[in-house]
């Protein structure tokens, strides 16, 4: 009785906070909607007191004198008080308020996000972004209070070494893909020191962790291929139109939570276990969408999902080492015990 009598309070106190934060989020939006209706009766030469300003805002009288000193201490409005014509008035015509309003949470939300565009920063969009931020900044007022917790560096982002895009193939594509007209490039594939000339019909684009890629019908192969934005360069976009053919379905190309790699095959089921050393680390996240997990008698994690991305959790496994046993399917077991006969041929001299 004394236990759901306490969760019953717990609930109680759980559902008036939240019923808390959405009043004060609504009183929060409510008062900047009076802020800039007050700024726009100012600013358009009217001289008013707090009793005309609080019958217009239907408010009380005590609200509109708290919004006039906001109105000076925060956005330092020019507000002077007439009192041969007893109200308010702007002493400088030209003021305004800048109508975007932000709380110390959006800024920073704001702060901690600026950080992730260096996931970015090997495209244009990078460059876009700082040009939008600074039109946000120019409208916010000159003076911005804000809690020294928001601003001090205990907060890091480390994202992955990115490859750099040329602007001009970054926008080519999304144009070629766009107008549906073929594209014509040079590229270099990851096993090639040299450049080989491409003509492509671009279907779709994929950003995985950074890297961006090109799903496109590649003219020389007669089939869909990957292709590395950051490997293409001398790019055209040709007058040759084409049309996607309607059966193309990207998401058979990549794995969302995986990854991307030239591969159309259907997905196969995989399966690991991993040691008990890092058993909670493997137990605390959702890996892939179609994941199942178990925590098995010996300590070991079983974990198995469906995905046709093998070379990419080949990767993946690896960085595991000695931590995760393959129990399926075969072609993953006979590629990782390549990779694994290949890497002992660089150390057995050492040992």
């Amino acid at each position: 009785m004394f236990v759901q009598k306490k969760l019953y309070c717990n609930t109680q106190i759980v559902c008036y906070n939240f019923k808390k934060d959405l009043r004060m989020a609504r009183e929060e939006k409510i008062k900047n909607l009076r802020i800039l209706e007050l700024d726009r009766l100012f600013g358009s030469g009217q001289c008013l007191n707090a009793s005309q300003l609080a019958k217009k805002l239907e408010v009380s009288r005590s609200t509109v004198m708290r919004d006039i000193e906001f109105l000076r201490d925060r956005y330092g409005a020019p507000l002077e008080f007439d009192k041969s014509r007893n109200g308010y008035y702007y002493t400088d015509t030209t003021f305004f308020v800048k109508s975007l309003m932000l709380s110390e949470g959006d800024l920073f939300a704001v702060s901690a996000v600026l950080p992730l565009l260096q996931q970015y920063r090997n495209t244009p969009i990078a460059a876009s972004m700082e040009q939008i931020l600074k039109k946000i900044a120019e409208m916010l007022p000159d003076k911005v209070s804000v809690d020294a917790l928001f601003l001090n560096n205990e907060i890091s982002f480390i994202s992955d070494p990115l490859p750099i895009i040329e602007e001009t193939v970054f926008y080519a594509v999304f144009e070629g893909i766009n107008s549906q007209k073929t594209l014509q490039f040079e590229y270099k594939s990851l096993s090639r020191d040299t450049y080989t000339l491409r003509e492509v019909d671009p279907y779709h684009v994929v950003c995985q962790k950074g890297n961006w890629y090109m799903l496109a019908f590649c003219h020389t192969h007669k089939n869909v291929r990957v292709f590395s934005l950051a490997r293409i360069r001398h790019i055209t976009t040709t007058d040759k139109k084409f049309s996607v053919p309607v059966d193309f379905c990207a998401e058979s190309y990549f794995d969302t939570d995986f990854g991307v790699w030239n591969n159309g095959t259907a997905p196969l089921k995989i399966e690991l276990e991993f040691a008990p050393t890092i058993k909670t680390y493997i137990i605390e996240r959702k890996w892939h969408k179609t994941q199942c997990i178990k925590r098995q008698n010996d300590g070991t994690v079983y974990l198995s999902f469906m995905t046709n991305q093998i070379q990419e959790v080949l990767h993946w496994v690896m960085s595991f080492g000695s931590a995760v046993k393959v129990l399926g399917p075969e072609v993953l077991i006979n590629t990782v015990a390549q990779e694994v006969e290949k890497m002992s041929i660089f150390y057995k001299k050492s040992i």
